[in-house]
């Protein structure tokens, strides 16, 4: 399944600057794994012994994967998933 996967501006360096990147995959973590294949400095800043770090949050339409299925949340042909690192600051 071709999906959308949403970079933030913070870690938009790791991609050269690509805001969105097109892969493939049936579920969140098989799409994240096509984005490290891409950008493997991505993996660290998103990821820590396999897992979603505790301040990111990976939403797949809208809704947050958390309260799914995790990363192996289903995602369909044309779903967007955006990366949205918490943000320090007042």
């Amino acid at each position: 399944m071709s999906v959308t996967v949403k970079i933030p501006t913070q870690l938009r360096a790791a991609t050269g600057g690509q805001a969105e990147v097109e892969v493939e995959g049936s579920n969140v973590g098989e799409a994240l794994d096509a984005v490290f294949a891409a950008y493997g400095d991505l993996r660290e800043r998103i990821t820590q012994d396999g897992t979603l770090r505790r301040f990111v949050n990976v939403y797949v339409s809208g809704e947050d994967i958390r309260f799914q299925q995790g990363l192996e949340t289903a995602i369909n042909e044309g779903d967007e998933v955006t990366i949205l690192p918490a943000v320090a600051g007042g």
